[in-house]
């Protein structure tokens, strides 16, 4: 039996499936879980999305959602405009179910028996595993509601930057949380979240910044954290975290990574 964590695949059907012939994936043993970012930018968004769909209703798989899944949540309530990557999805007949069964995927997996975490961007360096699995859940109540127009229409936006504990309201840390877990990337030496810079680390000028898991008073988790968003980063394995985007979308790769031996695998994405 085997789990493997796979990188962003953002409309890359077709990487999708030549990677999971490379691996072998057999559904009676084994299990996927996604980093999110399902949907946008790629041709293929709608295949994707019906076949991981339909991997996690006969679960055997789990996926989590990233900025690109909320922002085609956001779209469908008409509080975005929908990516122009995604018009065959838009039109797809069974368009309205697939949003709602991705609005009910969680931001977060947690699984303690393998002592790892899956979530799209990373987890905040001052939250402890508690605190993020809480904010985690927050947040996906609200996506969850019965109409979550109203919120979605409040949920964008960079600030707060910084984690206050308590914030002056609800939504205040819900923002918040949102961008932690779909959206960052660095954070600044005194712990504000940056949304701007998207470089690969050796590039970066600012010695303020941080990858927001080399921040330097990041709280210990106690666990592995898998992520996804961030292509310049690339592949990325220390003893906490592994990062899988490889820029399946851009020419570049789609990743998995096995949980069990440590070892990945990649496809082309141009072939």
């Amino acid at each position: 039996m085997a789990t493997y964590a796979i990188g962003d695949l953002q409309g890359c059907y077709s990487a999708l499936l030549k990677l999971l012939a490379t691996i072998q994936f057999n559904p009676q043993t084994d299990h996927l879980w996604f980093a999110g970012d399902l949907v946008s930018r790629g041709t293929e968004s709608l295949a994707t999305l019906r076949l991981v769909k339909q991997l996690c209703e006969q679960q055997v798989a789990t996926t989590v959602l990233g900025n690109h899944d909320i922002s085609l949540i956001a779209s469908f309530y008409g509080i975005r405009k929908p990516h122009k990557s995604l018009q065959s999805l838009v039109a797809a007949p069974d368009y309205a179910e697939l949003v709602q069964w991705l609005r009910r995927q969680p931001l977060l997996h947690y699984d303690p028996a393998k002592q790892t975490v899956l979530v799209h961007a990373g987890i905040a360096p001052q939250w402890d595993l508690p605190t993020a699995i809480r904010c985690a859940v927050e947040v996906e109540g609200e996506l969850k509601q019965r109409d979550p127009t109203a919120w979605l229409a409040q949920i964008y936006g960079d600030l707060p930057d910084v984690w206050n504990d308590p914030f002056a309201s609800d939504l205040d840390r819900q923002r918040f949380s949102m961008n932690v877990l779909t959206r960052m990337r660095y954070c600044h030496s005194d712990g504000r979240l940056d949304f701007h810079e998207k470089n690969h680390p050796s590039q970066v000028t600012d010695p303020s910044l941080k990858p927001w898991f080399d921040y330097a008073e990041r709280q210990a988790l106690g666990t592995r954290v898998i992520f996804g968003h961030w292509s310049t980063l690339g592949y990325y394995v220390s003893p906490e975290v592994v990062a899988l985007d490889t820029g399946c979308v851009w020419n570049g790769k789609l990743t998995a990574f096995c949980l069990e031996t440590e070892q990945h695998v990649s496809v082309c994405c141009a072939e």
